[in-house]
């Protein structure tokens, strides 16, 4: 008998069978602010027409986070449905040779899907490490400096299968990059293997072995491409087998590299050409599905992985009257809410009524909504941070959850709770001022804490008006990190001891 999964809400039902379980493709942008999404931002200077068809068919949420302002720690969130402040990544990013986070025995949403039956494939930047094996029969461990890449060229074999990558955890077919484009092996990766013997060195932004045949160019147009031969090949194989592909993109990322098509096409700048681009892209995908038949019986999400870069030049942006965080205070790295309130948008036909939310959801809770809707029973000991959204999507008023927590790219922790934020560092805790170390930051209050209601641009810090809600923010924060977990369950542990209150002084963030 096919089973059923009854879903109850607001005194009606959606019955979804195991035939009727939808397609689910989640396309994370690389560095994608929230008003570089024309659909978020009304006095946007850099159309998005295919990202506003797809907001206009789905429901777009004005408050979708990230749990980070920098991509390696927000993309182990959302695979995982933990925060990625429980593993060793306690700051900044990885490299393209530095070893996994995310341990072997680590649920994550395509191993979950998978189990369902689903064949799930990944196309583009993983960031998240990968077991690159030595010469010498160990694996590659850049030991967190990843300046010193390109001393690796002669000792990798890259003859040899990876031993750990996105096949390991839940994917049946990967093909991308191993990190940003301006971090290297510039090579590209189908499944263990890597397409070509990096042998030649090339640069963008930092150097390093590459294909000879690689080129950053190519980068995320091929990456649809795959996307689009994988979904056809998976259908044709398999019709009513329903497939899950995760996209994350390597644009608008550095280095800026728009193709002959859209290099000048915004008349601004070159990063906003490359925006241009990637809504042209995902438009592709779009109507491959369209073509295909497959629109109606696709879950479509689109969101980026951080705030915008200041790499993106947007003082140039300002000028031309574009603000890419919108009305948000900092941008990628920041604790500011720039730096992790992302576009977040979600399209399903016939069961997703379009609109626009204002709940509160993360993409920490892709674990908890995709099992829910197919009827998985998940695990206690995964997901452990985790909320399903379905709620909301079926219209339900009620918010996903009250609190979420975010970090900055130097560690610095920010707590939600409803319209209140509190930050637990004087500044920006990244790439904005008040700068993590500097003068302008000395002096400062050491929390701020800001009514989003009213502040939505964290100007009006009111720690010292409301000391109590400080304190019982702060100890919320405790309990989630003391608990190992932040949903009902029995407590678990963090891979490592976690610092609350990160130690003053400037260091080097040289994530671009």
């Amino acid at each position: 008998m096919v089973r059923l999964i009854i879903l109850l809400f607001l005194g009606w039902s959606l019955v979804v069978t195991a035939a009727e379980r939808p397609n689910i493709i989640v396309i994370l942008a690389d560095d994608q602010g929230f008003g570089d999404f024309s659909a978020n931002n009304p006095q946007s200077k850099i159309p998005t027409p295919q990202l506003d068809r797809l907001a206009a068919q789905g429901l777009r949420f004005t408050d979708g986070h990230t749990s980070s302002g920098v991509c390696t720690p927000s993309r182990y969130s959302l695979l995982t449905g933990r925060y990625h402040w429980r593993t060793r990544l306690q700051s900044g990013v990885l490299g393209g040779f530095s070893p996994p986070l995310i341990s072997r025995d680590r649920l994550t949403i395509a191993g979950m899907l998978k189990a369902q039956g689903y064949v799930t494939g990944c196309f583009g930047k993983w960031h998240l490490g990968l077991g690159w094996p030595l010469k010498d029969g160990s694996v590659a461990d850049d030991g967190g400096d990843y300046s010193k890449e390109y001393q690796k060229m002669g000792s990798i074999d890259y003859a040899a299968d990876i031993k750990d990558g996105p096949l390991e955890h839940g994917f049946d077919t990967f093909y991308g990059i191993s990190a940003s484009l301006d971090m290297p092996p510039f090579v590209w990766i189908k499944d263990r293997r890597v397409t070509e013997i990096p042998s030649v060195t090339k640069k963008w932004l930092r150097s390093g072995p590459a294909g000879p045949k690689f080129e950053a160019i190519d980068v995320l147009p091929s990456v649809i491409d795959h996307t689009i031969d994988f979904i056809a090949e998976s259908k044709k194989a398999n019709p009513v087998r329903p497939f899950f592909a995760y996209v994350p993109l390597n644009a608008p990322h550095t280095p800026i590299v728009p193709t002959k098509e859209f290099q000048g096409s915004s008349g601004i700048s070159p990063y906003a050409d490359f925006v241009r681009q990637v809504d042209a892209d995902v438009g592709r995908l779009l109507v491959a599905l369209d073509k295909q038949g497959l629109s109606e019986s696709t879950l479509v999400i689109f969101t980026s992985d951080n705030g915008c870069s200041t790499a993106a030049n947007i003082p140039e942006l300002q000028k031309a009257g574009h603000e890419p965080s919108y009305v948000y205070r900092g941008n990628k790295a920041d604790a500011y809410e720039g730096g992790h309130r992302v576009p977040f948008v979600v399209r399903w036909p016939g069961k997703v009524k379009p609109g626009v939310s204002g709940a509160l959801v993360g993409q920490i809770d892709f674990m908890a909504t995709f099992s829910e809707i197919v009827g998985s029973a998940g695990s206690p000991m995964a997901g452990e941070d985790s909320a399903s959204f379905l709620p909301v999507l079926f219209g339900q008023k009620a918010a996903a959850r009250q609190g979420i927590v975010s970090q900055s790219i130097n560690g610095s922790f920010a707590i939600r709770d409803g319209q209140w934020k509190l930050i637990l560092c004087p500044g920006s805790g990244g790439w904005s001022a008040p700068h993590p170390g500097t003068k302008e930051e000395a002096g400062l209050p050491a929390v701020q804490l800001f009514d989003l209601s009213q502040d939505i641009g964290e100007r009006n810090n009111l720690h010292d008006k409301y000391p109590e809600r400080v304190a019982a923010m702060k100890a919320e924060l405790d309990k989630i990190i003391a608990h190992g977990r932040s949903t009902p369950g029995d407590d678990l542990k963090n891979d490592v001891p976690v610092q609350v209150v990160k130690k003053a002084g400037k260091k080097k963030l040289a994530d671009k």
